[in-house]
């Protein structure tokens, strides 16, 4: 088994996106730190990044191991820290983004407190594609992303998985066939029109190719780049959208929206928590990076 130290220099390697930057936060010779990471590999028996010019990309694995430990070893940190330093770690201004909804429900009732602290949160809300551009510009320090980043300088910890329900108001779910649902999904959902996020449907249109194999065939009552709004708008009548099953759990306990359709495995998404490489030596966004992560085990699926 791993011993801390290693894993310790993995997750700093994996988060800066740099071993020199890792191994400055550590306390180590350059030299040092790529030896940690060598053992660490070769007790696996697989690597872990991908050398570049730019520093190193992390591999499958990488993420996979970032995502089992990465938690832990910051609790190990945070409880060994003297409280002084914990206090001082959430000094400054950190420019968080995300979706609007999702901050509004789960990101800011967590980072709320640390304001007492000294924390300053300033919050920029909207979809995924442009926020991490503008993480890529260092116009923001981190970003809460319902997609993977695929970008050089950018480094992605898994934060939580989220599960999409299709809902419906309960007078458009009666007009469903629920003998045809079971035999032709896709034709006996077709009639109903759409509440969507975006123009491309980006939720709606994954939920349809997951579980029914094609673009959804239906109207488009409404688009509007909120989840919230479009809760709202299923509700009101508008028609029938996808939506996480935290935001729509109220109105599904109430009755004001139905489940139209129970897919033999839950639909999930892995939301991210990106950050430009180098971006955690800021200790104010280490501190929130650090601070999300620990309260996302909390969320079980979202």
């Amino acid at each position: 088994m791993p011993d801390l130290d290693l894993l310790s220099t993995f997750l700093e390697i994996y988060r800066s996106g740099s071993i020199t930057a890792a191994a400055d936060r550590r306390g180590l010779s350059q030299p040092a730190a790529s030896g940690q990471l060598a053992r660490l590999e070769e007790q696996l028996g697989e690597p872990l990044f991908i050398r570049s010019r730019r520093g190193v990309v992390p591999t499958e694995r990488a993420y996979d191991l970032a995502r089992r430990v990465g938690t832990h070893i910051d609790e190990l940190r945070h409880a060994l820290a003297a409280p002084g330093e914990d206090r001082a770690a959430y000094r400054g201004t950190v420019r968080l983004a995300g979706a609007s909804d999702l901050v509004a429900a789960r990101i800011v009732p967590v980072l709320a407190p640390l304001t007492a602290r000294g924390l300053r949160l300033d919050i920029t809300l909207g979809l995924a594609e442009d926020l991490l551009a503008a993480l890529t510009a260092a116009r923001v320090d981190l970003v809460v992303s319902a997609v993977r980043p695929q970008l050089k300088n950018v480094v992605a910890t898994p934060l939580a998985d989220e599960e999409f329900v299709l809902v419906g108001p309960p007078g458009l779910a009666r007009t469903v066939d629920p003998d045809r649902l079971t035999t032709e999904p896709l034709k006996a959902l077709s009639h109903l029109p759409l509440v969507a996020y975006g123009e491309e449907l980006p939720i709606v249109r994954r939920y349809w190719r997951s579980e029914f194999g094609r673009r959804p065939p239906n109207p488009v009552a409404v688009t509007v780049p909120d989840l919230r709004a479009v809760l709202a708008a299923v509700v009101a009548g508008a028609g029938v959208s996808v939506l996480p099953r935290y935001l729509a759990e109220p109105a599904l306990a109430s009755g004001s929206v139905e489940v139209l359709h129970h897919p033999q495995v839950r639909p999930l998404n892995t939301l991210y928590l990106a950050t430009r490489v180098g971006g955690l030596a800021n200790p104010a966004v280490a501190g929130v990076h650090r601070h999300l992560t620990e309260r996302s085990r909390e969320w079980d699926v979202l």
